[in-house]
């Protein structure tokens, strides 16, 4: 393995970097987006048991705040549970929009891995051909040695980005596939807190309210 490397040439060492990158990103991303984490099931049914028990108060809110992703964004809105429903309803989007950033948190930086290395490896390609040719306009054909290492810094190269890329492209758009199923988990759960708060009504005199469906915005990223 490590003679690969070492044909290969320098570039392989930023593509041997950003494979150690994408590793340790999809593995953290991984463990932080696990649904029982972000959305626990049990939650909402507890919020709505506080709310019909009328056992809702700023401690409740608090451990909410505390407990999860899902929680501070219901908490967000449920600070402003003395108010009118647009007020809750701009806290929860204000909250939700924050969430979302941190849960696509090194997804950029991943897609930027997937992107650069297939580059990478072709750079390692030019490299390695003008070696070749520069053996080539040198000695001849008569150095066979200097000319297979510009040919295989050329092919190890490519193989290794191209190696780095797929797996690296094939994470990103897993890994932005849950974060849209989370989002979309936290835009129910909000969207019943609303209505559990205000019985799927606007308040009287609020037409605009009436007019439009309130849907949280928590997935604006």
């Amino acid at each position: 393995m490590w003679e690969l490397v070492l044909a290969g040439g320098w570039v392989m060492v930023p593509i041997l970097l950003c494979s150690l990158g994408a590793v340790a990103i999809v593995a953290e991303r991984l463990w932080s987006l696990r649904r029982e984490r972000i959305v626990p099931p049990d939650l909402v049914p507890q919020v709505q048991q506080w709310i019909k028990a009328d056992q809702l108060n700023e401690e409740a809110v608090g451990r909410l705040r505390r407990h999860s992703p899902l929680g501070r964004v219901l908490a967000a809105g449920l600070a402003s549970r003395h108010l009118d429903r647009a007020a809750v309803k701009e806290g929860i989007e204000d909250a939700g929009r924050h969430e979302v950033h941190e849960l696509e948190r090194y997804l950029n930086t991943l897609g930027t891995i997937a992107s650069i290395s297939p580059l990478l490896g072709l750079l390692g390609t030019v490299f390695g051909m003008i070696r070749m040719f520069s053996a080539l306009t040198a000695a001849g054909l008569g150095n066979p040695a200097e000319l297979a290492h510009g040919i295989a810094e050329a092919l190890i190269t490519t193989a290794s980005g191209l190696m780095v890329a797929i797996p690296a492209l094939a994470a990103h758009r897993y890994l932005r596939g849950r974060v849209a199923e989370i989002v979309v988990e936290m835009e129910i759960a909000s969207i019943s807190l609303v209505n559990l708060l205000y019985g799927g009504q606007a308040p009287a005199g609020r037409a605009s309210a009436r007019r439009r469906p309130v849907k949280p915005s928590v997935a604006a990223s």
